[in-house]
């Protein structure tokens, strides 16, 4: 029996492109509140995993469940109000280029919603603040950083208020310094909205700086090799494999005194 907690259920799942199966038999759960991080070496699956969980996708087989009812066998206006109650981050931040930061926010809150464009002025501000970027609004993407322009993203992805956050590699060309920032901004965006947070993420710092579940893809055996805790794993897994890979030396900077680049 699943966990009262359990918001997200996958059971059985294979991912497949044509004949060629990516992964097969993952089962796992994803608590409410938790951060849970899709882990695995390059072409695992992780991203593929995440387009199946935000209904771009559909599997293979098996089943996703949010709060028990069944995302895929579900219809189109149902799973697509679902995915108007989550927010995604992708890799490249992917705002529109030819609009401003303020109006990137906005778009998701003039079409799923009926506010006026006061209101909606006003939440867009709020949301700015809360990622730390007050006073941007009118500045087009190309005129921030990276490390912002994820922020930015960041801002777009809470804008309906979501009760869960996906994020692909978040960190992704990002500084040392500007992706520990980026961490610290999920953990306390997660504990102000209590949103449960789904992350693909390869990096090591990431993993164990904010991650409290996990679930490890393996690209030889093609399908889970562990889940649960990375700290825990780390030191207790069954699986070599894993416990080699939570151990590998982080690239996270040894040099403080680096120039701090702007998140």
């Amino acid at each position: 029996m699943e966990d009262k907690s359990t918001i997200i259920n996958v059971k059985n799942l294979t991912m497949a492109y044509g004949d060629f199966k990516l992964q097969e038999k993952l089962t796992f759960n994803v608590r409410e509140g938790s951060i849970f991080a899709i882990m695995g070496e390059s072409g695992c699956g992780k991203s593929t995993l995440l387009r199946i969980l935000t209904g771009l996708k559909r599997p293979s087989c098996g089943t996703v469940l949010y709060s028990s009812t069944n995302f895929w066998e579900s219809s189109e206006k149902e799973r697509f109000q679902r995915m108007q109650r989550c927010g995604v981050l992708y890799q490249s931040g992917a705002l529109w280029s030819s609009m401003t930061i303020g109006e990137n926010i906005s778009l998701p809150l003039q079409q799923f919603t009926t506010l006026r464009p006061n209101i909606i002025q006003e939440i867009v501000e709020i949301k700015l603040a809360l990622v730390g970027l007050k006073g941007f609004a009118d500045y087009l993407p190309s005129a921030i950083s990276g490390g912002m322009r994820k922020r930015a993203g960041l801002a777009r992805a809470i804008a309906l208020d979501p009760d869960i956050l996906f994020f692909d590699e978040p960190s992704a060309g990002l500084d040392p310094i500007s992706s520990r920032m980026l961490d610290d901004l999920i953990l306390e965006l997660r504990d102000s909205l209590g949103a449960t947070i789904v992350i693909v993420t390869h990096e090591l710092a990431s993993i164990f700086a904010i991650a409290d579940d996990s679930i490890f893809l393996d690209t030889e055996t093609r399908t889970m090799l562990a889940t649960g805790n990375p700290k825990v794993l780390a030191k207790e897994s069954n699986s070599t494999k894993v416990r080699n890979f939570l151990s590998r030396t982080s690239s996270v900077a040894k040099d403080d005194n680096k120039e701090k680049v702007g998140i």
